[in-house]
């Protein structure tokens, strides 16, 4: 925010992340029909219109807006918080497992560090899945090879994770967890789940489709209107006027569309790579300490 304040004119006029590129060819259009409006009206033909008359679907417009845009605002905060989550569950999943599995041999050591980043994987496995985008070497880098290649000939790579994870957890149940501590470790693992199933539903719930026809539609006719109803008052200004307001109309929309799917590559999208690489390092952080108990152990 305070980035923002510094920079405000420099935002003002950024193209990159705003929408101008997406509705500048409607936005002229409506104005050169404004324009066309004008020279009709300059020839005394009968084109203004009361602007009383347009009341009304001023109303109806304006609530479809707001509505549209808050529907797709509330779909993109759902997203932002299903991926709070993750991080916390990640973080709190990995502190217990390496706090409390002890490891007596170097080779139970490797595998809890293998599990670890598991976590991450799990994370970056989810973020491709909700892309749509195929396994690729940020992921190899987190799994054992054989794991991989598994991985690559299943359908829901995240859930596959998943279940490595938990079979890693119930393999412990013997020697060094209690059955407080497993359940606690399983519970945190359905939360992960239960997140990738958040934002399969945010994926998979579009924008009713009669909705978003019939609200371009509605757009497109108000913007055609304008002309008419501003004519008789700005005259020759009414191209530039048909322009402005288009653009604040086609763009709130436009915003929406952008903002109801948070989980591609977009600049208004999460910043899902950087969140897989913040966890990441959270996790090689973790891994660098080493556990006060293991410490008594290797002294005893």
């Amino acid at each position: 925010m305070v980035t923002e304040r510094k920079q405000w004119f420099q935002t003002v006029f950024q193209i990159k992340g705003s929408v101008i590129p997406s509705i500048l060819g409607r936005t002229v259009l409506c104005g050169l029909f404004g324009v066309v409006i004008s020279v009709l009206s300059y020839w005394k033909l009968p084109v203004a219109m009361p602007t009383l008359a347009s009341l009304i679907p001023n109303i109806v417009l304006g609530l479809l807006l707001v509505f549209r845009t808050n529907t797709a605002y509330e779909r993109f905060w759902e997203g932002r918080k299903c991926w709070g989550t993750l991080i916390n569950t990640v973080r709190n999943l990995a502190r217990q497992i390496w706090l409390a599995i002890v490891v007596s041999t170097p080779e139970a050591r490797a595998q809890k560090i293998v599990v670890l980043r598991m976590l991450v994987a799990f994370c970056v496995a989810t973020k491709l899945h909700l892309r749509q985008e195929s396994l690729n070497d940020e992921l190899s880098k987190l799994l054992p090879p054989a794991k991989y290649e598994i991985l690559k000939t299943m359908h829901h790579p995240p859930l596959e994770i998943a279940f490595w994870i938990g079979d890693y957890l119930q393999q412990q149940e013997r020697n060094h967890l209690n059955a407080y501590q497993l359940s606690a470790m399983h519970k945190l693992l359905d939360t992960l789940v239960d997140m990738l199933g958040a934002c399969e539903r945010i994926l998979k719930t579009p924008m009713p489709m009669a909705y978003a026809i019939h609200l371009k539609q509605l757009l497109l006719l108000y913007c055609l209107s304008l002309p008419f109803q501003v004519v008789g008052s700005v005259s020759w200004l009414t191209g530039p006027v048909v322009i402005l307001i288009s653009f604040t109309l086609f763009g709130i929309e436009e915003i929406g569309i952008e903002i109801e799917n948070p989980f591609g590559h977009d600049a208004n999208d999460l910043p899902l790579d950087a969140i897989c690489a913040t966890m990441l390092r959270n996790i090689e952080d973790l891994i660098s300490l080493k556990p006060g108990c293991e410490e008594i152990k290797d002294k005893g």
